[in-house]
């Protein structure tokens, strides 16, 4: 349901909070990270905030908290640790152009988080340990290694 108007209907008041003109003053959290693409689904937003991943000015922050336009944001998801200050609000997913203009990251968070992927990429990788019995090819693989063969 859009947030417009001036309805007097209370619950839906209260479910978007605009202001007279119909420009919306707060938006939920899950929806605010999802549509700045911070999340690929609102409910991966919300399971975010459930788990301590998200903070609203210094405090952990819930799934229904409203974000406000100057709020100060820490993000941890999978591409990194993200400090960002609310430059907009916006209840629908766009584009990624759109979406990165509804916030600003820090130059700090940024450089952090730019060393911090050049620090795993230069990590050396190393294969899992398969569990159980090794294969025959593997057991060839290691006969090879060991100069059986």
């Amino acid at each position: 349901m859009p947030c417009v108007g001036t309805s007097a209907d209370a619950a839906r008041m209260s479910a978007c909070a605009t202001s007279e003109n119909g420009i919306i003053n707060s938006v939920r959290m899950d929806k605010w990270l999802w549509a700045a693409r911070f999340f690929k689904t609102r409910s991966l937003a919300a399971r975010a905030c459930d788990l301590g991943r998200i903070g609203s000015n210094g405090q952990p922050a819930k799934p229904a908290r409203e974000v406000r336009i100057g709020d100060s944001l820490q993000v941890k998801n999978a591409t990194g640790d993200f400090r960002v200050e609310v430059l907009g609000l916006s209840e629908m997913r766009g584009p990624a152009v759109v979406a990165q203009t509804l916030y600003r990251e820090s130059e700090e968070s940024r450089e952090l988080r730019l060393r911090l992927a050049e620090e795993r990429k230069s990590m050396p990788h190393f294969e899992t340990l398969r569990e159980g019995k090794p294969s025959k090819r593997d057991r060839r693989q290691i006969d090879r290694l060991r100069r059986r063969v």
